[in-house]
């Protein structure tokens, strides 16, 4: 942390008064999702710590967590985080959040507890964190895990079946007489747990159904931003027997996947039909709305955040925290 910053500086480069920033950290009050992204993001520019010492000197824990995400501009880990900020305040803790942008190293560092020496315990979401180098991960601090199961690590596991949810959105599809349906969303780089989980589901829901799975209709994207979702549904669109349907491992690719039928002037759903994944609240907005997996963002949070409590209290956790989701149908299918 930069000596001198406090509230005030933070304040000052998010535009928002010292009271908001208060409220952002400790997850109370009341502030919209974008003012949550700026106040985030300058706490993490200017490396602004809330001061904990005096309650280290009383407890000997500070009450202060972390939360590590891939990208706090993405819409779904803006909205957790802002469930995590809130369950955190309601057991009297702070979260401070921290952007790994996937990078594999820095997942590693914060999973094997190397952070800051004030934060009591860690919340990860890791993007590409190497298996075997993971498996030491939860030794030396309390960690406890989102995301896909696809570790055996020693440490809490937060997750939905993301193999069950794709599965359902891909026979949502079939069951409006689809056919030939796209999915957007497929990785080829090592340890992409969310692209694995949810592309077996797609496939499962294709092969009950008797259809082949057909890698042309599954190209790869790099990331999960609506640039790459709009970038894959113009490369199926231009296929000689373009899809009917596309089933989008995230909103923002479903986002881009709207844009792209609109430029090539299809109608949504009657020329192409269109499922995304994580119910973020832009899905309710786009046009038309957005059909969408919606995970209980609520139950994750209070799961992960109950899991982590425990590990530093020194209880013990159940090893897999299962959080529900459901299937939430508007116009674009």
């Amino acid at each position: 942390m930069r000596a001198g910053i406090g509230l005030r500086e933070v304040a000052e480069r998010a535009g928002v008064s010292m009271r908001t920033v208060s409220n952002v950290v400790r997850g109370t009050g009341r502030f919209s999702e974008a003012t949550q992204v700026r106040v985030l993001r300058a706490v993490e520019e200017l490396g602004y710590r809330p001061n904990t010492a005096a309650r280290r000197l009383r407890t000997g824990r500070s009450g202060v967590l972390l939360l590590a995400v891939p990208e706090l501009t993405m819409p779904y880990f803006a909205e957790l985080a802002g469930h995590l900020l809130r369950e955190a305040a309601e057991h009297g803790c702070i979260l401070l959040v921290e952007a790994t942008g996937g990078d594999p190293e820095v997942e590693l560092e914060i999973a094997l507890g190397r952070t800051d020496p004030l934060v009591d315990g860690v919340i990860l979401s890791p993007l590409a964190l190497d298996d075997r180098a993971a498996a030491r991960a939860g030794a030396t601090a309390p960690v406890v895990l989102l995301g896909e199961r696809v570790h055996d690590l020693p440490c809490p596991h937060v997750t939905i079946d993301n193999t069950g949810a794709a599965r359902a959105a891909t026979a949502h599809l079939l069951a409006r007489g689809r056919r030939r349906i796209a999915v957007i969303g497929r990785q080829t780089v090592p340890h992409a747990a969310t692209s694995a989980t949810r592309l077996a589901g797609y496939r499962q829901a294709l092969e009950q159904a008797g259809l082949r799975y057909d890698e042309e209709l599954a190209p790869p994207v790099a990331a999960y931003h609506r640039a790459d979702g709009a970038a894959a549904t113009r490369l199926l669109l231009d296929l000689p027997e373009p899809p009917d349907a596309v089933f989008c491992f995230a909103d923002a690719l479903a986002q881009g996947a709207l844009h792209a039928a609109r430029e090539r002037g299809l109608t949504v759903p009657d020329d192409l039909a269109v499922v995304g994944f994580d119910d973020v609240e832009e899905a309710r907005y786009t046009a038309p709305p957005l059909t969408t997996v919606a995970p209980d963002k609520q139950e994750l949070a209070r799961l992960a955040v109950s899991a982590l409590l425990d590990r530093i209290g020194g209880r013990t956790a159940p090893p897999v925290l299962p959080a529900g989701h459901r299937l939430v149908v508007r116009d674009s299918s």
